[in-house]
């Protein structure tokens, strides 16, 4: 009796659970038969995924735990980070946008985006949000329009460290723009080159003026075959359990019809990266048309250089590509790159790989420097760290987050690493990245570590703007400080200077006078913890509140966060978006609370450091900071992110 009920009771399981994964699968419909955003299409021998999970499932779940995997997502109440329930997003000017959840729709009300007349308000339209980019610092939402599959995007960005909205234009490093530019169509016709597997565009004009599109990808997100090709061959080749068993057992490589990446030589393994992390363009617009239907030629193991040209300035200013190039686009090479041709912008890694020494200068193709030498794409079985956190840390392989990355090849160096970095071992001025990798790229509202390793050099940072590794650290030290230091400690030699380079900290200069790029980097370096430790925050606050009234978006608000990072700051309030005259009383009220908290100090507790603006009595010099001020650079900078 007993075994007839439990057996009942299984088969009135199994039954309800196929009725509800059934009930589950006609609630969604056909992926293909969706005609109001990018589909997802297995074709052209790929296969997605999901066929990688049951073979691979160490390695499929460290994938899925990526920002790889969710770069892109179809928009659900599990895949948004912002909240939908009822709420009103009032950070874009003149167009306030509602949220609101229809079960597991989610949806807008907004003024129109690509409403051109300048008369009147924008007219209301409510748009479904179908789709998502990004989950690691900031979210962008995706809305259908009445153009088949062609995306808009919502006028504002949510940033999930701090659970605010803010324009979509604020997140971006440009001049301040009249009217909010349209974003529609862009999914479409650029983030599906690499924000999607496979994607093809299948535009009638790619643009944001296209009226209608086909983009289908194999895969939202960058998912496996976006790094070992498409797979059709290989899952096709093992699909018998025990020829997958001998395999396992024989010790015989399982490579059939793949691409595993980590065993291709050096430069071509870097290139799967590169095929996404780096500035290039196409040869022809041939390659445009021929990617717009086919997708991009380009597969894992392939020499990425054969179908597209990788920016590289310092190798190829006089290249006829890289002449037609800077003749057909204004600013191209100054919103990518320093005047020197190091990579400025971030998401961009691959050009400063190659531009390397360790690159450039390896005599063994086995041994050049790789995207590999650091980063793991898949969390290893001896891994301590959660996948989480992996995937945080931008997937840094284990130990390589410290010294022991460099010393792979200069392990002499470490016999003496005090002799070599002239800092405590145990200091952040001891940690090779710091000096070689500094945050002298900027992105997604903060600074980023370089990936063309080089050496600190003042020479470079008076030519080019760009901060160099000791004051990028030494917040409090002048280029005449560092001179000196390199001068003493590699045989540099000196620099000529101005007086103010000499005599003021090099990141006040970035800071007051840089252009906004440089404004931009010099804040962020404020609220970074080991620069603070180093330099002190005491004489932060009155340069940092010079840039509450910025007139970009983007240098006001990194310069917000870094303040509040400083003692007694914490709970300041300011709005970024305000008009002028509230942003300039926010630094007016700054100023005076630095004032107060300086006159309720003890004296022999005041700092007082000419190179840091403060006088003899600890005051910051507003004379000097003003001076400074009114000599910004204010020519147009568009950082291309």
């Amino acid at each position: 009796m007993m075994r007839w009920i439990v057996g009942a009771g299984l088969l009135f399981f199994s039954g309800s659970l196929a009725w509800s994964i059934a009930a589950s699968r006609r609630a969604q419909p056909p992926e293909a038969s969706i005609a109001y955003r990018p589909i997802q299409v297995r074709e052209d021998g790929y296969v997605s995924s999901d066929a990688c999970k049951a073979c691979h499932p160490a390695q499929y779940e460290s994938w899925h735990g990526s920002f790889h995997r969710t770069m892109t997502q179809v928009a659900t109440p599990e895949t948004v980070r912002a909240d939908f329930d009822g709420v009103r997003v009032d950070v874009v000017p003149g167009n306030p946008i509602v949220l609101e959840r229809r079960g597991s729709g989610l949806w807008a009300e907004l003024g129109d985006p690509d409403w051109e007349s300048a008369d009147g308000e924008r007219p209301r339209i409510r748009r479904q949000i179908v789709m998502t980019t990004g989950s690691h610092h900031q979210q962008v939402y995706w809305y259908r329009t009445d153009r088949t599959r062609v995306l808009g995007q919502l006028p504002a960005t949510y940033l999930i460290a701090e659970g605010r909205w803010i324009p979509r234009d604020a997140a971006l490093l440009h001049p301040p723009l009249e009217q909010p530019l349209s974003e529609t169509g862009r999914w479409n016709a650029i983030c599906v080159n690499c924000h999607a597997t496979h994607g093809r565009r299948l535009l009638e004009e790619p643009g944001p003026s296209t009226t209608a599109a086909d983009t289908r990808v194999v895969e939202l997100g960058i998912a496996c075959e976006s790094c070992h090709g498409p797979a059709g061959g290989h899952t096709r080749a093992n699909r018998s359990p025990l020829r997958r068993y001998w395999q396992y057992l024989t010790g015989e490589a399982n490579r059939s019809a793949i691409v595993q990446p980590a065993r291709l030589p050096p430069a071509l393994s870097s290139q799967v990266c590169g095929q996404c992390h780096a500035v290039w363009e196409y040869y022809d617009q041939d390659g445009e048309r021929q990617a717009n239907e086919h997708g991009l030629p380009y597969r894992p193991g392939d020499d990425l250089s054969a179908t597209r040209f990788i920016v590289n300035p310092a190798a190829d200013r006089d290249s006829p590509m890289m002449r037609a190039i800077v003749e057909g686009y204004e600013g191209y090479l100054e919103g990518s790159f320093w005047p020197d041709g190091m990579i400025r912008v971030s998401g961009r890694e691959y050009n400063g790989l190659i531009a390397s020494p360790c690159f450039v200068n390896a005599t063994d193709p086995q041994e050049t420097l790789s995207c590999f030498s650091c980063h793991t794409m898949h969390r290893g079985p001896d891994d301590g760290m959660s996948i989480e956190r992996w995937a945080s840390t931008y997937q840094v392989a284990p130990g390589m987050d410290s010294n022991a990355a460099c010393l792979q090849c200069h392990a002499p160096l470490g016999a003496d690493l005090a002799g070599h970095t002239n800092h405590r071992p145990d200091s952040s001025g001891s940690l090779c990245y710091n000096c070689h990798m500094p945050y002298t790229t900027y992105g997604l509202l903060r600074g980023m570590r370089s990936h063309q390793i080089s050496s600190p050099s003042v020479a470079a940072s008076v030519e080019t703007g760009r901060p160099n590794a000791c004051n990028g650290c030494h917040l409090d030290k002048t280029l005449a400080w560092t001179a000196e230091r390199l001068e003493a400690w590699y045989n540099l030699p000196l620099v000529g200077l101005s007086e103010d380079e000499a005599t003021v900290a090099a990141s006040l200069l970035g800071l007051l006078r840089g252009d906004a790029g440089q404004r931009a980097l010099a804040a962020w370096s404020m609220g970074w913890e080991p620069a603070q430790q180093v330099s002190g925050t005491g004489w932060m606050g009155a340069p940092l509140a010079m840039l509450l009234d910025d007139p970009y978006d983007a240098v006001r608000f990194v310069a917000e966060r870094s303040l509040r990072s400083l003692p007694g700051f914490d709970a300041f309030r300011y709005d970024s978006l305000a008009p002028r005259d509230e942003r300039m009383g926010a630094t007016l009220a700054v100023l005076a609370a630095l004032e107060q908290r300086r006159r309720s100090s003890r004296p022999e507790d005041r700092r007082t450091d000419a190179s840091l603006l403060l006088d003899a009595d600890g005051a910051a010099r507003m004379d000097a900071i003003i001076r400074l001020h009114l000599e910004r650079d204010d020519h147009p900078v568009v950082l291309r992110e």
